[in-house]
């Protein structure tokens, strides 16, 4: 039992500004995981962090003369929100050295709260050497984000909390961590009451200096370390923290972007929250424990401890969300090159949902076609690929290739002069099963299909843009088509961006 912290923890200032966070119920990961899921609710907080606990009450604890030169910190963002935060609250200048890589979103908040931001390097690490030089220079007091005792302390309180509305006795915990501030003061707190609950660190595996450092027996400093959890991306852990992380948290296990983004739905599915991908990290972890250890009819609790989040950043998190979670499968398959061959790929693949679908014509004796099929369940992906090659189709998995996520499902086109008599037609679809056999079986099979591109963006109709090689006597039937149909669609045949690039 670690008396010293727990008695720092226990006489913590954090509730002059913070707020105790509700022990939330998360029914659907309850359902998906077969175990009882809590989230730890620290994005409601007054920053939407619970970085406001360790600032402020480090902050609560300086000198008449400390509070009249001023404080100086480096963050990536949320930290710098509850010193700024903190500094508004007591009247404290406060000095804030970020990353360029911290989402505006953070900054402007910092700046809204009177604090002077200054922008230097690419990572924490970057951004704190820089505000040690700062210090000397102004003679400002450096309020650290998570290598100091108070600080530790402050962030502990959320352990205390979680002892009290916690009811099973034995549970497991899931932290995220970054420079382990958050972790240790949790964990020292949780294990010195009770030795029997277990507390589940978790690291991206882009940014996992604690996991090195633990397996090292020493800190380590990262070359390099990813940003897109940019709350965590720190390349060298605290000396306090590293000490009580190695003393008192059990296990830490580390986690892909693709998870991040599946958690960040997750929690939204529960929740209606929006989290950072910090602040979804703990439940990345603990989806990935229980997995992968095959944990059942245990009680969880996973941290949800950041909503600061770009708005832009979420076009990203829903692509990959599907992929962390195994959802879609992306395929390159092989058809012949001929009128008819589209329309029965879709037969024979069945009554599954297609999210995307990307074909350009050539002069060739084969086309090759990108499809996304969404999945049941990771599973089903192997039983399509069976069922595809058993029908006669040439066809390689994409699924887990970067290059194909990343870039060649948007690059899927080109010119294509030898499509004689092509018409190019944007469409809505609407969002079912079904709904792209009955446009083909609309058509007539001598018009050919030479452009069709679609992927689902979670609306209600799904756009679609396809050429269609139509002979000028058949205009007028085709036109009648389509009006069967009754698919909205526009003409794009004249459209600049067209005859610039597809034809």
């Amino acid at each position: 039992m670690n008396i010293a912290y727990l008695q720092r923890i226990l006489t913590s200032r954090v509730y002059d500004v913070a707020i105790e966070t509700p022990l939330q119920a998360a029914p659907r990961l309850t359902a998906r995981l077969g175990n009882e899921v809590f989230f730890k609710r620290e994005d409601l907080q007054p920053i939407f962090s619970f970085k406001l606990r360790g600032a402020y009450n480090r902050m609560a604890h300086l000198s008449p003369a400390e509070r009249e030169r001023g404080v100086i910190t480096a963050s990536a963002g949320n930290h710098a929100q509850g010193v700024a935060f903190s500094g508004q609250h007591l009247d404290v200048r406060t000095v804030i050295v970020m990353p360029v890589t911290t989402p505006e979103i953070k900054i402007q908040a910092c700046r809204a709260r009177g604090a002077e931001v200054v922008l230097h390097g690419d990572s924490y690490s970057d951004a704190e050497a820089h505000a040690y030089l700062l210090q000397t220079e102004l003679g400002l007091t450096f309020i650290h984000p998570y290598d100091d005792p108070l600080v530790i302390a402050g962030q502990g309180t959320i352990g205390l909390e979680i002892s009290q509305q916690m009811r099973a006795e034995d549970y497991y915990v899931f932290v995220p961590i970054g420079g382990g501030g958050l972790a240790a003061g949790i964990a020292v707190f949780l294990k010195s009451i009770n030795p029997a609950i277990r507390v589940i660190g978790v690291e991206p595996d882009d940014a996992d200096a604690m996991y090195q450092s633990v397996q090292a027996g020493t800190r380590v400093t990262l070359s390099q370390v990813g940003i897109f959890v940019d709350g965590v991306a720190v390349r060298r852990v605290g000396e306090h923290t590293f000490n009580l992380v190695q003393t008192y948290v059990d296990e830490i296990v580390r986690v892909t972007t693709d998870e991040v983004c599946a958690a960040i739905k997750d929690v939204f599915d529960d929740t209606r929250a929006i989290q950072e991908p910090a602040g979804a990290l703990a439940v990345a972890g603990m989806k990935h424990y229980v997995n992968e250890r095959g944990v059942r009819n245990e009680h969880l609790v996973a941290l949800t401890c950041g909503a600061n989040v770009n708005f832009g950043r979420l076009r990203h998190v829903a692509e990959r969300a599907e992929l962390g979670e195994q959802r879609e499968a992306l395929i390159a398959i092989t058809i012949p090159e001929r009128p008819g061959s589209f329309k029965r790929f879709c037969r024979d693949l069945g009554n599954y949902n297609i999210t995307e679908f990307n074909y350009r014509y050539a002069p060739r004796t084969d086309a090759r076609i990108f499809v996304g099929i969404e999945l049941a369940h990771p599973e089903q992906r192997l039983a399509i690929i069976a069922h595809l090659t058993e029908a006669g189709y040439e066809l390689f998995d994409l699924t887990n290739n970067e290059l194909a996520i990343v870039h060649l499902r948007h690059m899927v086109g080109g010119r294509a002069p030898e499509a004689l008599n092509e018409r190019l037609f944007s469409f809505e679809f609407p969002e079912r099963p079904g709904a792209l056999l009955q446009f083909l079986e609309a058509l007539d099979a001598s018009w050919n299909i030479s452009l069709f591109h679609y992927r689902n963006h979670g609306s209600a109709h799904g756009r679609v843009l396809a050429g269609i090689q139509v002979p000028d006597s058949d205009l007028a039937r085709f036109r009648a088509s389509l009006a069967q149909l009754g698919y909205r669609h526009v003409d794009e045949s004249e459209n600049p961006a067209y005859r610039a690039f597809l034809t």
